[in-house]
């Protein structure tokens, strides 16, 4: 019920938009491109689904691949919620790989993140421009919602709980359910979307050759992601007069809150005094949200190729997809 409805996803994203500041990002808004970057995990694992196919290795459609695909988004609730779209076979395998290498961010991303950057540029220090006015704080949840509304209708169910949660928070006149939001309900819901998913694992339609294929892709998925990441960085240093920590950007790997963590943790391993929590945070959230369009967008399009047969590039159809 919680996974077939997409209830759960939507809850969980009301809290995270509950937990979430945007301010780091009003103030900054061209470190949208960083999250921007982190999504190329996302196109590299639908192309890599694709190649599988192609080739005879692993058979995917055209819309498992774009389920797949989202496992790069690092963000579990939207990987749920688009493979309970486009492929519930895959529901279970996909849950699982995206959950996994989100635990696993402590090991897959500081040695990418040293292997592409110097030592001077994990000691840049981040400085917030401005200070961003309470009423931009109410308004930015207003107007992304009525702009992914018009532009991208199929992300609006999960951009919209997340900025009534974030709405929630700014305005200050329920702080009551801000705050059960953010905890309780979150904890939860949380828990009844863990045992949904467990209840999708059964063994015949999980031990498949496709997991094993989503598996390597999850893990390709995180560090290319990953990589973009920090190169966008690195390439934004080279024009911008304020200088960009390449450490922050692992943050723009939308695993919450874990990717920011490692990002504080390998700043502060270059230099003691260097705390990058909240800039990564920030990084988070654009990546998350960023996702969520991919997630939107992806659903559109697969969408599309599995109402018109003629569409599907070679690939097998499957039953129960939209």
């Amino acid at each position: 019920m919680a996974i077939g409805s997409g209830i759960a996803p939507l809850v969980i994203f009301m809290g995270v938009g509950a937990m979430t500041d945007f301010g780091p990002l009003l103030a900054n808004p061209r470190t949208l491109l960083l999250g921007a970057a982190a999504q190329f995990g996302i196109f590299a694992t639908v192309l890599g689904a694709l190649t599988l196919n192609y080739f005879g290795i692993i058979s995917f459609t055209l819309p498992q691949a774009a389920a797949i695909g989202i496992i790069g988004g690092a963000d579990g609730p939207t990987a749920i919620y688009l493979s309970g779209k486009l492929a519930p076979e895959l529901l279970g395998a996909i849950a699982v790989a995206a959950y996994s290498y989100m635990a696993l961010v402590p090991l897959i991303q500081p040695p990418i993140m040293k292997a592409l950057t110097t030592d001077k540029e994990r000691k840049i220090r981040m400085v917030q421009l401005r200070t961003v006015s309470k009423r931009e704080k109410i308004l930015f949840p207003a107007v992304l919602l009525l702009l992914v509304a018009l532009l991208l209708p199929d992300a609006a169910p999960l951009l919209g709980m997340f900025c009534f949660g974030n709405l929630m928070r700014e305005s200050g006149v329920v702080e009551r359910l801000s705050d059960t939001v953010q905890n309780a309900l979150i904890n939860i819901v949380t828990i009844f979307l863990g045992l949904s998913v467990g209840a999708k694992l059964v063994a015949d339609k999980f031990l498949q050759p496709q997991t094993l294929g989503i598996l390597v892709l999850g893990v390709i998925a995180f560090c290319v992601g990953t990589a973009a990441g920090v190169l966008m960085a690195k390439l934004m240093n080279v024009f911008s007069r304020h200088k960009n920590q390449p450490a922050d950007r692992l943050g723009g790997v939308s695993a919450v809150p874990m990717a920011a963590r490692v990002s504080n943790k390998v700043g502060l391993e270059a230099d003691g005094q260097n705390f990058l929590l909240m800039h990564a945070m920030a990084r988070t959230w654009r990546g998350d949200r960023l996702g969520d369009r991919r997630r939107g967008d992806a659903q559109v399009r697969a969408g599309d190729v599995g109402r018109h047969p003629s569409r599907r590039c070679g690939c097998r159809p499957t039953s129960g997809l939209i």
